[in-house]
């Protein structure tokens, strides 16, 4: 489902509250229109070192033609704002709760011929039984549009209530080897929903969503970030300490360092040496 923010002027509660009936049936929402044109010529100017320098992915699930830049907040301010955008967050808190952490954050560049992922969704790697109380929320930033020819990311509309079982096409250890290669597209659904917006909307999806990248059969690139969270007491996929150096870390927001890792879980994980992680951070 979609809406356009400058319907709920900017004010993010009003929207993600607009959207919860559909973010709890479907799994995810979309809402076009929220990022700038100045915003995305930031984003762009700063991925655009690390994706001229052009290493692709090792395997059928990082993409064979796909440009993966990964610690976004070591980079540039951009991403830190978009890690701590307050929409994102308005859906992100509500089914994670203030003390959340950044699980992953990374830039996602589809090149011409990239074919379709693997299904998966991205707590994957919590180890409770489906379906859970919520673990993880992605969020996607389309920095291009997202298009049915260029590799919009295809959905499972209601897969986050589903059980154990898998789809045809799940990821499985085979797709982290770099000598391992599909044959056609064995996940092909007629009830995928492409997740078409233009440039400047923001996707968000809960965590044990089933969802993938599609092929790219356009002749133009397809490029999105994806900060990724998890609840407090997760693990994240990145290890958000070290890709984020504590120099680095003492020049964010308090916010993003908070989601970095500088924070506490209730009633005190996170501690380090018997104080708030924030007091270790040079001043």
């Amino acid at each position: 489902m979609t809406a356009r923010a400058d319907q709920f002027d900017g004010d993010a509660g009003a929207v993600c509250h607009s959207l919860k009936d559909a973010f709890e049936r479907d799994g995810y929402v979309i809402v076009p229109d929220v990022l700038s044109a100045d915003v995305l010529s930031r984003v762009r100017a700063a991925l655009d070192p690390y994706l001229r320098a052009g290493p692709k992915g090792r395997n059928e699930f990082e993409g064979r033609e796909t440009n993966r830049v990964y610690a976004l907040l070591a980079k540039d301010d951009v991403f830190a704002e978009l890690a701590t955008h307050p929409l994102a967050l308005a859906f992100v808190e509500r089914d994670l709760g203030p003390s959340c952490l950044l699980s992953a954050f990374l830039a996602i560049n589809l090149q011409p011929g990239e074919t379709a992922q693997p299904w998966h969704h991205d707590d994957a790697h919590i180890s409770l039984p489906r379906p859970r109380r919520r673990c993880g929320v992605s969020v996607f930033w389309a920095i291009d549009p997202m298009t049915e020819e260029n590799g919009a990311t295809e959905l499972l509309p209601g897969s986050h209530l589903w059980g154990e079982e898998n789809p045809n096409g799940a990821l499985s250890d085979e797709d982290f080897s770099p000598q391992a290669r599909r044959d056609g597209d064995p996940g092909a659904r007629p009830d995928a929903v492409k997740a078409v917006m233009p440039a400047g909307a923001m996707m968000a999806l809960k965590g044990d969503l089933w969802h993938r990248g599609g092929a790219n059969l356009s002749a133009s690139s397809r490029l999105i970030l994806t900060p990724q969270y998890c609840a407090g007491w997760a693990r994240p996929l990145e290890n958000m300490l070290l890709a984020t150096p504590p120099a680095r870390a003492a020049q964010l927001s308090e916010r993003a360092r908070e989601l970095v890792g500088y924070s506490i879980h209730p009633p005190f994980m996170g501690y380090v040496d018997g104080v708030h992680p924030r007091k270790t951070l040079p001043r």
